[in-house]
């Protein structure tokens, strides 16, 4: 059986379709999502959207820079995922994900990461990965811990949505961290 770099057991990590925008717009109307993965963002238009679209698929690489959408194994889009930050020379990148609601809890977004983990480290030679979280994003905040991040920081009253302020959780991830997860479980 051939594996591929880019697949676990449920999902696999692929380029922006043009096709994807449905998809995206409909996620656009969840505005609590939005606010647990980044900001609530003006209404877009569908043509809007099939724009935003088209350009993911276009849009050539950015250094280790990347954003991949998240899809089951049988081709159902399921989110997102993308690397930034990316410092070749000090081996650090930083990550985001979003799942859309239909699809939380089903372990796509612990698999995505993993894959993502597992290319860095393994394949692009990163020595450490890291994750900001909204403090009030109790749920990403158990992935990152459950995936075996370690909290490292705290950042006081970062994000303002909701009508208030907000603190900013930093975790981190070092590949000697990764390499002793794998050794007790393998991790992808």
């Amino acid at each position: 059986m051939q594996s591929y770099m880019w697949a676990g057991r449920k999902i696999r990590l692929r380029p922006a379709h043009p096709s994807d925008w449905a998809l995206f717009h409909a996620n656009d109307f969840d505005s609590e999502s939005a606010r647990l993965c980044d900001v609530i963002y003006f209404p877009r238009s569908e043509d809007g959207t099939q724009e935003w679209a088209d350009g993911q698929a276009a849009r050539p690489t950015d250094g280790d820079n990347a954003w991949l959408a998240v899809e089951t194994l049988d081709g159902e889009l399921v989110g997102s995922i993308c690397t930034n930050g990316c410092n070749s020379r000090s081996g650090t990148f930083k990550y985001g994900i979003g799942i859309f609601r239909a699809h939380w809890r089903k372990g796509y977004a612990s698999e995505a990461v993993k894959l993502i983990l597992r290319y860095y480290f393994e394949e692009l030679r990163y020595n450490k990965a890291n994750a900001h979280v909204y403090a009030f994003n109790e749920g990403s905040a158990a992935l990152q811990e459950r995936l075996g991040f370690k909290q490292e920081g705290r950042l006081r009253d970062m994000i303002f949505t909701n009508g208030r302020h907000y603190d900013e959780l930093i975790y981190g991830m070092t590949k000697i961290d990764y390499d002793r997860l794998k050794e007790e479980k393998p991790y992808t």
